[in-house]
């Protein structure tokens, strides 16, 4: 078998398992908008900014877990069982410490939602919604310790089984507890948030016992003697993984100013803006698993003093994600209408108006698809050598000091509107990935 033909099969037999999971951790946050779209206009606006808020919390302690991709991948690349338990625990240590030392934002969300310009019900929604949420911040951020930990050691299929487990599980929990089925008592944003703790725990604790228990994974024993500390490992966990959440903080923030800005242009312009930056999303899942897949390759490769190998691992990834983005150009680019009327009712006036603005937009997400497939891709070729504070760096100057001022500048300042600020998006996403 060729090098590329087996390093392609390597990266989708890691890669496509990690790219349904993704999707997946998707599918939770549309069932809860669907549920709570069909509760009430107040209690949707409040889990949606409610949601968005413990997402910025969540992914800069989620760096922590994140670390442990690469570090368990070079480990197992020298055989290096200990070290792989190690890194493991010391990642979890610091998921746990990061998400008790954040519950007292959750508890006071009342407080700077109002600050940030809600209004009273949906600050007061928003608070019920984050006092429970917050609780499941811990085991978010476990987690997102395991999945790494068991990607690097090439266990990616469970990984998507328990996701998909976890999505059954949110639609009857959420659907009970929202609406008072079956039962239940009817909690509305409560009953969301009580359904995300319960998803997140049990989604913990199936990957605790597989990763524990199985037959090939008990040799690690990844919680034997947990409360023992490694402080050498926890400061180098530690000093990997906190660049890693800066870098993803950094891209939201992006994303999550352009959205802010998109509603300064109106109300069509936004709903436009969220259809095709669901569709871009859906498609930077596949490059974020590809990326994912290569850490592990790279990481395993550096581990066994692999020079070779760890370049033809990279450059296939790299060929893969680009073969993608070539074809979601293409979709975007002649069947925007297919891909907008998912998302819209033919009944409504707006849609006229939101199928033309988004055609326009989804033209523009296809500018950007080779600049965020490389970004991510350099990210994660990247991290599989342990380099994560330069690129920290490059990203918070691209997203941060250049793109989000070029939105603006060419958004308002230059009077594009909608056109601008997605181009400040391209800008700023095709300079991280130079």
């Amino acid at each position: 078998m060729s090098t590329f033909l087996y390093h392609t099969r390597a990266i989708l037999t890691l890669g496509l398992p990690i790219i349904g999971s993704h999707l997946a951790q998707m599918l939770l946050t549309v069932t809860d908008t669907v549920l709570l779209g069909r509760y009430g206009a107040g209690e949707l606006a409040a889990v949606t900014i409610g949601g968005s808020a413990f997402f910025v919390v969540f992914i800069l302690g989620a760096g922590f877990g994140q670390a442990i991709m690469p570090l368990v991948a070079q480990a197992m690349g020298r055989g290096d069982e200990l070290r792989v338990r190690r890194d493991a625990r010391m990642g979890m240590w610091l998921s746990l410490a990061y998400g008790l030392a954040v519950l007292p934002v959750f508890w006071t969300a009342g407080a700077w939602l109002s600050a940030l310009g809600q209004t009273e019900d949906v600050a007061r929604l928003g608070q019920q919604f984050l006092r429970i949420a917050g609780f499941g911040m811990v085991p978010a951020l476990l987690v997102m310790s395991l999945k790494s930990c068991l990607s690097g050691l090439g266990r990616t299929q469970v990984v998507l089984w328990v996701t998909l487990g976890g999505v059954a599980l949110n639609l009857v929990v959420a659907t009970g507890l929202i609406f008072g089925k079956w039962g239940l008592p009817e909690w509305g944003v409560r009953g969301a948030a009580t359904a995300t703790v319960v998803v997140q725990w049990a989604t913990f604790a199936a990957l605790g016992v597989y990763a524990q228990y199985h037959p090939d994974l008990r040799r690690f024993r990844l919680f034997s003697r947990f409360w023992r500390p490694d402080w050498a490992t926890l400061v180098s966990v530690f000093r990997l993984g906190l660049p890693v959440g800066i870098t993803g903080l950094a891209e939201s923030g992006l994303f999550s100013a352009a959205s802010v800005m998109m509603g300064w242009v109106g109300t069509v312009a936004l709903a436009a803006h969220g259809i095709a930056m669901q569709s871009a999303a859906l498609a930077f899942m596949v490059h974020l698993g590809l990326s994912n897949a290569a850490t592990v390759l790279v990481g395993r490769a550096v581990g066994a003093d692999d020079p070779q190998g760890l370049r033809d691992a990279g450059l296939v990834a790299v060929i893969l994600s680009a073969l993608f983005a070539g074809l979601i150009i293409l979709v975007f680019l002649t069947l925007p209408g297919p891909i907008l009327n998912l998302f819209t009712d033919p009944a409504k006036p707006d849609t006229p108006a939101i199928l033309a603005y988004g055609t326009v937009l989804l033209a523009l997400a296809a500018l950007f698809q080779l600049g965020d497939a490389m970004q991510v891709m350099a990210l994660g070729l990247l991290r599989g050598i342990r380099d994560t504070a330069v690129p920290m760096w490059a990203a918070a100057v691209s997203y941060w000091a250049i793109g989000i001022p070029s939105s603006y500048a060419m958004g308002f300042v230059l009077g594009w509107k909608g056109v601008g600020v997605w181009l400040g998006l391209s800008v700023g996403l095709a300079l991280a990935a130079v």
